[in-house]
């Protein structure tokens, strides 16, 4: 059974940092990206990389600010989140498929989601 388990969310304040965790079970996979959804608006990209080629990608709105990991050993993504505005308010998900989508629709697999909430 293939499971995508999220954390490392919280409340902080503009300026802090945070670092997601993203825990795959059941297999490996060769993208693995990082989405996000605030209230009211529509599930968005935030950052992917390949298992194989590590190749990383980027929201123009968090280039420079996170950085997207992973450990293949332990099958785990993370997400490093510097200087944290209010507007990346949102619940974070990781998702993972054989082929890197930008796209949220079309990805198979997705953990439940992990909140992180920036004061100003």
């Amino acid at each position: 059974q293939v499971q995508l388990v999220e954390s490392g969310g919280g409340l902080v304040q503009a300026g802090d940092s945070l670092t997601l965790s993203c825990a795959a079970s059941g297999r490996t996979f060769n993208a693995m990206a990082w989405f996000r959804q605030a209230p009211g608006k529509d599930r968005e990209f935030v950052a992917s990389i390949g298992w194989g080629d590590r190749r990383t990608y980027y929201a123009e709105s968090v280039k420079g600010r996170f950085t997207i990991s992973r450990d293949n050993a332990k099958n785990t993504m993370f997400l490093q989140m510097d200087s944290l505005k209010p507007e990346d308010t949102a619940v974070y998900y990781c998702a993972a498929d054989n082929v890197l989508y930008a796209d949220p629709s079309l990805w198979d697999y997705w953990g439940q989601g992990t909140q992180v909430t920036v004061s100003s």
